[in-house]
């Protein structure tokens, strides 16, 4: 039976026929794609009901006024309830590339998905961090570090260009899946906050932290498996076929039984 899955995109450019070309080369899901704002009335078990799986491919909750900086906007409280019973109902989830950025203003969202690109410094699990950086049409090699169904079948290291973050990732919330053959350091990104300030391809006087290099992972959310993939940036990366096998995988993965069962048990050991 073909799989449905819910598409939710807006927030973020992206090039629309090749990100739709690569979930059509799919045979086996049908995909029903939404936008923001629109999509939030989706995100509740009762309208999520006829689809087996949610893929994000967003980045809601602001208001970019470059060269003056950007205004948070907070979910609203209907879509926030909404998105937390869809979780607790074990709906599967897969989030890629620039999903990691949305809803600032909404920390549990972060830690449901398993770390936040900063666009402003922001303060992280009680800690004060800088803005995250960013970096296009990066050559690297991505090693698969995990033996899971997400990664069955993709090479043990494979090239790719994309674009990479150095970004806040929660290492000890998530299962490590897959990694870059890249130094997560200052010198090699440039600083989010300076390009919403109009500097683009800037990192001068940013003093960030060496990051993770880690760019995929699977974990619960609440009850829901939910499977992040950094890869997705552009036209390199839809076209790859090991990270369209990753996708693939983390679709067929996530609305198993096998999964939600694994996600339950995750909720229930890791709650206070």
């Amino acid at each position: 039976m073909t799989a449905q899955v819910l598409v939710v995109t807006k927030g973020h450019p992206f090039d629309r026929n090749a990100f739709f070309g690569m979930l059509e080369a799919m045979p086996d899901y049908s995909f029903t794609h939404v936008e923001h704002p629109a999509a939030q009335v989706f995100f509740s078990p009762e309208m999520m009901a006829p689809y087996d799986a949610v893929l994000l491919y967003d980045m809601p909750g602001y208001a970019f006024k470059v060269p003056d900086g950007v205004d948070l906007i907070e979910p609203p409280a209907s879509y926030r309830q909404g998105f937390q019973r869809l979780l607790e109902a074990g709906t599967g989830i897969v989030a890629l590339h620039h999903a990691l950025a949305g809803w600032a203003a909404w920390p549990d969202y972060g830690e449901w998905l398993g770390g936040r690109f900063l666009y402003q410094p922001a303060t992280v699990r009680g800690q004060a961090r800088l803005d995250s950086g960013y970096r296009h049409d990066v050559a690297f090699t991505a090693q698969v570090v995990g033996d899971h169904p997400v990664t069955a079948g993709v090479d043990a290291r494979f090239p790719l260009v994309d674009e990479l973050y150095l970004a806040e990732i929660f290492e000890d919330s998530v299962v490590p899946l897959l990694r870059a053959d890249h130094a997560f350091v200052a010198g090699n990104f440039y600083s989010a906050d300076q390009a919403i300030h109009g500097r683009m391809y800037s990192n001068d006087g940013w003093p960030h932290p060496e990051g993770s290099t880690l760019i995929g992972w699977v974990k619960h959310a609440i009850n829901s498996p939910l499977a992040y993939l950094q890869c997705g940036d552009g036209p390199s990366a839809y076209d790859n076929p090991q990270v369209r096998r990753l996708i693939a995988n983390a679709l067929d993965w996530v609305r198993t039984p096998d999964a939600r069962r694994w996600a339950r048990d995750r909720n229930r050991e890791t709650r206070p």
